[in-house]
Parts: C-alpha cells; sequence; structure tokens
C-alpha cells in the first residue's frame, strides 16, 4: 500500500507527541508498506533520517485555512495513495476516500464555547468527518463511548488503540556533559537544569494545556488548601506549584484563581520548555497533578508514572481506565478532596513507593510498537473493505 500521513501537526504538544511517536514506531517494526508524509515545507528538516519506505512530501496550505478543502484532496489524488491517515478530527471536506481517521478526544464539540452558528459548523464538520471515515483510531473506550453517544457510529468501524509514553521516559537519562560520569552524574545535571530555573524547593508539578476542561483553577485552589495543611512540615514547608503548558496571561481565569487563593509567591508557570527539561521536571516533583475534568487518554500522568514520580488524577473519563490502580484517585470537583489527595501522597511514605511501583508498572503496559502494529492492521483493514 501507498499511505499518506497528515504530519502537519507533529510539533504540537498532544497531537504531535502521537504523529512522533507512531512513525517511529512505523520504521521499528518495518511496516512492509510506502508512506508518505505530508507536512509544511519548513518541516522537512524534523525528516531528514527517513528509512526507504518512507518519503516526506512538502504541503504549503495549513489545515485551518479554508482553502485545503481543495489543495490537500488535490494533493491525495495526485499522489495516488491507497489510503489516507488524518492523525485528528480535522479532516478537508473533499478528501477521497478510504481514510482512517484517529480521536483523540471530543473536547473540540464538548467544550466548545465559540458563537452558535461556528458551533453548529464545527460539530457538522466532525460528525461528516467520522461519518465518512472507513476506520476510526479511537485512543481508548472512554472516548469510544464519546462516539456512540454523539455519533451512534457502528463499533466495527471503530478500532480502539490505546497510546504510551515515551520510550525514552522509561530509559536513564545520559548527562549533557560528557566529562561527568558515574552514579552521581544525572543529579549533578538535576542540579544544574533546577539552578537554572532557580528552583531549590520541593514542587507539585502539572504539564499539559490550559484548557477549561483540565480544571486548573481548581487545582491552584487545591494546592493552597494542601499547602496551608502542611505548613507546619519541615519537608513541605517551601513547598511550590509549578505549571508546565501555556502562557497563563491568556487564561485570566488561572491568574484570578492564583491571587485570590493567595498563592502568587508559591506558584510558577513556565510556559513549554525543551523535552529533556520536562522529563528531568517530571523525575524531580514530589508528585504530578492532573485533576482533569474530561481526557480521551491522559498521557501526562504515564510520563509521569513512567519517570517514576506518584500520580494524583482524577477518578473520570478515560483517566482511570488508563492509571488503573497506578495512581492516586481525586473527585477532580472537590477541591478539599484534591488537597487530601496531595497531602496524602506526600505524608504517606509507604503510598508513595507503592504508587511508583505501581505507576511505572501500569505505564509500562503500554506500547508504540504494538500501537503501531495495530494501526497497520487498521489500513489494511479499511483497503480491503473499500475494495470490496
Amino acid at each position: 500500500m501507498r499511505v499518506a500521513i497528515d504530519v502537519r501537526r507533529i510539533l504540537d504538544f498532544g497531537i504531535g507527541t502521537y504523529i512522533r511517536n507512531l512513525l517511529r514506531a512505523f520504521q521499528q517494526i518495518e511496516a512492509p508498506h510506502e508512506f508518505l508524509l505530508i507536512g509544511a515545507p519548513d518541516q522537512k528538516r524534523l525528516f531528514q533520517n527517513l528509512v526507504p519506505r518512507f518519503r516526506f512530501v512538502p504541503h504549503s496550505a495549513s489545515d485551518l485555512q479554508r482553502k485545503d478543502h481543495l489543495a490537500f484532496p488535490r494533493l491525495i489524488r495526485n499522489l495516488d495513495v491507497d489510503l489516507t491517515h488524518i492523525p485528528f478530527t480535522r479532516v478537508p471536506l473533499f478528501l477521497p476516500r478510504p481514510y482512517v481517521i484517529t480521536v483523540h478526544d471530543l473536547s473540540s464539540v464538548l467544550f466548545d464555547k465559540s458563537s452558535p452558528w461556528l458551533r453548529e459548523l464545527r460539530r457538522y464538520r466532525f460528525l461528516r468527518s467520522v461519518s465518512r471515515a472507513d476506520r476510526v483510531i479511537s485512543v481508548s473506550l472512554a472516548t469510544l463511548r464519546d462516539l456512540d453517544n454523539l455519533t451512534g457510529i457502528s463499533h466495527d468501524r471503530v478500532n480502539v488503540i490505546y497510546n504510551a509514553p515515551d520510550p525514552v521516559f522509561f530509559q536513564p537519562a545520559k548527562s549533557a556533559d560528557a566529562r561527568a560520569a558515574g552514579p552521581d552524574s544525572r543529579r549533578v545535571e538535576q542540579r544544574r537544569i533546577l539552578e537554572r530555573y532557580q528552583i531549590d524547593y520541593p514542587f507539585l508539578l502539572y504539564a499539559g494545556h490550559i484548557r477549561e476542561q483540565k480544571n486548573i483553577p481548581r487545582m491552584v485552589e487545591a494546592f493552597a488548601v494542601a499547602r496551608q495543611e502542611l505548613a507546619q512540615e519541615p519537608a513541605y514547608k517551601e513547598l511550590r506549584l509549578i505549571i508546565i503548558g501555556d502562557d497563563i496571561h491568556l487564561h485570566p481565569e488561572v491568574r484570578r484563581a492564583v491571587i485570590q487563593s493567595r498563592v502568587e509567591h508559591c506558584v510558577r508557570f513556565l510556559g513549554f520548555v525543551p523535552f529533556g527539561t520536562l522529563r528531568l521536571f517530571y523525575e524531580t516533583a514530589e508528585a504530578f497533578l492532573f485533576p482533569s475534568l474530561y481526557e480521551g487518554f491522559g498521557l501526562p500522568p504515564l510520563e509521569a508514572m513512567a519517570s517514576g514520580t506518584p500520580v494524583i488524577t482524577s477518578a473520570v473519563s478515560s483517566l482511570l481506565e488508563v492509571v488503573q490502580d497506578g495512581a492516586a484517585l481525586v473527585n477532580p470537583e472537590n477541591v478539599f478532596d484534591i488537597a487530601r489527595g496531595i497531602c496524602d501522597v506526600l505524608r504517606n511514605p509507604e503510598l508513595r513507593a507503592s504508587l511508583i511501583a505501581r505507576g511505572r508498572a501500569r505505564a509500562e503496559a503500554f506500547s508504540w510498537l504494538a500501537a503501531a502494529r495495530q494501526t497497520i492492521e487498521t489500513y489494511e483493514d479499511a483497503v480491503r473493505k473499500h475494495r470490496k
């Protein structure tokens, strides 16, 4: 088969992680097909070391431009492919079949706060994309249930294929300083990076986008409650909350929560950081907080679990399905229950040790190689059924 894959979102925070790891796994399993990777011209530098079965195809139009409804389908026809994979749900209106889409979540439909006419237009596009797809990849059973409730899609057209943490989270990190060696080299590297960010205190970590369903204001309030309760404990007297993700200036509701909770001096927003730095923050955090109200899969908790950090997350949506007993579960709509989860994990060494062991074991249950093999089977099945 000749398979076209839209890789224009490869640098995105969530979808980009999916695309990068899936392509890497395709190469590792030596998938017996030809892959045409369609990306923006300036992304060509990202694909310098492709194996022969993979070829980069530049495409100048963005998937956000109206002209792409014509330009992208025209490119697909000219490439004469057997199948197209759109690894999200923004599908050009005139894309020729067969095609496969990946549904990561339904937040764009469920949490759309735009004007009524624009909301209906986006809903129409989503439903059309799903209904025309020859196969739909759902990243969790929870997302499949959401799809079923919204679209009534036949389950024989949906394959549930789980994401996985990047394999690098399971590997011992190497020091950037070639002169450093021995068991202390990683600690030296950690100290050097933390000093760069002026971090010399224990901290809780959140990493991800700041969106309504991520529940960040309530997380900040819970941190304020927990910090006050832990104030008399020497180990956590200087406890901080570090949030890696979007710029706080874009989210006034989060700023208000910080001010109203009176924790301006102990909540830090670092924006997006390099992958190696993110990995270090995972490793050195006292715990990872992820009290989201809704997730299609929930990759950050698994990344933290793979890094050996105890996780506090929500017992809702796909999160319960994904983390199972590998994390401390809380009610994300209750500030005091989130605070209780924080205090339990920080105060109880036995619980911390148990969460670290169970969390890592749970994270190891997910594999990009397995996801790649299942995705190839999905491609083959979609083409076979389409040709009948």
